[in-house]
């Protein structure tokens, strides 16, 4: 039981907005999408949100943070820099590739400064550069002795929250109506993380386009609360 409590409060810790890699500063897309009129209330948010998690979390990155957790395991060296660099390079636009690496960056200078993990593991960790978010992540969960199925649910719910979150501030809603994403998202949570582990590195892919469109539209948007 105390090791089940200590996987379950670091897979809270890395799943908290209060990690310090700013992932609030990020909406990856949802902004742009509020701003051409696809996001204009709680449904249409809930319906991109869940639209986000199936189409590209558990296509793309769950399936690649759950190999990367066994990277780690097995400290794959070289399998583990090619995971994140077809990761950084799948990215859709200049946005996206920045926040990755800039949160990537941050939670494995936290890593670190942390001492999780062995030393070998984060001598591998350090020599990776730039350094995607799910390489990272799965180093934090990996160090922490946490069971892929459990990390990649804390991913991404983490994910979720998140894009809940940016959707209280832009659209603007409710904090009722940002609960209700939440929950509505449990369950489809669970499909993705099942869908992710049954996925071969072979079959991960992260093809969206409205996305990389709307995204690359965001960097030239006039008003905007967010990087991405």
């Amino acid at each position: 039981m105390a090791m089940r409590i200590a996987e379950l409060t670091a897979l809270l810790h890395l799943a908290s907005p209060a990690l310090p890699i700013g992932a609030f500063s990020y909406s990856q897309g949802l902004e742009a999408a509020i701003e051409h009129g696809l996001i204009h209330d709680g449904d249409s948010a809930g319906d991109w949100i869940a639209s986000g998690l199936a189409n590209v979390l558990a296509r793309g990155e769950l399936p690649m943070l759950a190999h990367q957790i066994e990277y780690w395991r097995s400290h794959n060296a070289s399998a583990l820099k090619a995971a994140n660099d077809e990761y950084i390079a799948s990215r859709e636009s200049a946005e996206l590739k920045r926040e990755t690496e800039q949160m990537g960056w941050s939670l494995a200078q936290l890593c670190a400064s942390l001492e999780w993990g062995d030393a070998a593991r984060r001598a591998t960790l350090a020599a990776i550069k730039p350094i995607a978010q799910p390489t990272a992540f799965a180093f934090a969960a990996f160090a922490h002795d946490a069971a892929p199925e459990a990390a990649l649910a804390a991913y991404a719910f983490s994910w979720v929250e998140n894009q809940a979150a940016a959707a209280l501030k832009a659209v603007p809603l409710g904090q009722l109506a940002g609960q209700r994403i939440i929950v509505a998202l449990r369950k489809p949570i669970d499909d993705a993380v099942r869908r992710a582990l049954a996925t071969s590195p072979d079959e991960i892919n992260t093809f969206a386009p409205q996305l990389g469109i709307l995204s690359a539209r965001h960097e030239s948007q006039y008003s905007r609360l967010f990087r991405s």
